[in-house]
């Protein structure tokens, strides 16, 4: 029997693997994610990063954990009194799931930083991930003060907002049924042999981004009509998103949303 306590559970249950066929065929096997087959228009919605104005521009998430280990340091990670625990890695940057940093952190948009460093956006060629902006590293590590994005799943804020603004550009709107991929990469109980795939309400995607199963959010959302669809590739810090002009366009010029055409990836 389900577990109905669990939301996914209840509101998302298990589709058929052979639900995800169609992507298969031009992507192969997904274990990234599939990225979309060709639809009239898409975009890269950039995952969110943020900055802390209190925090050393100078000091790396290298620089700071390597001097922390070497005091024996354990517990919370602070910093002038803010709370760096759960932010970034080593090298800054995470994988999997992410919020909202805390108190004192705003989002830093990729074209703010751009325009700061002088890197392209998106280096031409490239697809968004950790080799965008290597002028804001140092020695391959970023500085405190930049929580930059995560890896292989959109942040809360994004998903929240994405998949609010593919219910406003849906027929049905939020009773749009949709299909949610999960790659064996992100699954707790990984299974290379049958696509883990749930089926449920566009309005209620807030739940997938809390699935006890996965830290991730979905590799590939699609609706159920395939007018549009997702991915969000395991090895990058953007997803794709494919569909009617109308929706990249209101992606495009979302307040909220940083979204970017990339004519080499389209």
């Amino acid at each position: 029997m389900p577990d109905t306590s669990d939301p996914v559970t209840a509101r998302w249950p298990l589709a058929s693997p052979r639900t995800s066929d169609w992507l298969r065929e031009p992507a192969g096997d997904g274990v990234t994610g599939f990225m979309p087959p060709p639809l009239p228009d898409a975009a890269w919605v950039l995952g969110a990063m943020y900055e802390h104005d209190r925090l050393p521009a100078d000091v790396t998430y290298d620089a700071y954990h390597r001097a922390r280990t070497a005091k024996g340091g354990a517990g919370r990670e602070t910093v002038g009194g803010i709370d760096l625990t759960g932010v970034g890695t080593a090298t800054g940057g995470g994988l999997g799931r992410a919020e909202h940093p805390g108190p004192g952190w705003r989002r830093l948009r990729w074209a703010e930083l751009a325009a700061r460093t002088g890197d392209p956006l998106v280096p031409e060629g490239l697809l968004p991930s950790y080799r965008c902006f290597p002028s804001a590293r140092r020695d391959g590590s970023w500085p405190l003060r930049i929580a930059p994005p995560t890896e292989g799943s959109l942040d809360r804020e994004t998903w929240n907002r994405l998949t609010g603004i593919l219910a406003e550009h849906s027929p049905q709107g939020p009773d749009t049924r949709c299909l949610a991929y999960y790659n064996p990469l992100v699954l707790r109980d990984p299974d290379f042999d049958d696509p883990h795939v749930r089926t449920g309400r566009l309005g209620d995607a807030g739940d997938l981004y809390d699935n006890p199963e996965a830290d991730f959010s979905p590799s590939n959302l699609w609706a159920e009509d395939r007018s549009w669809v997702l991915c969000t590739d395991y090895d990058l810090w953007a997803t794709k998103v494919s569909g009617p002009a109308v929706l990249v366009e209101a992606l495009l010029h979302d307040a909220e949303i940083e979204a970017v055409r990339l004519p080499w990836a389209p």
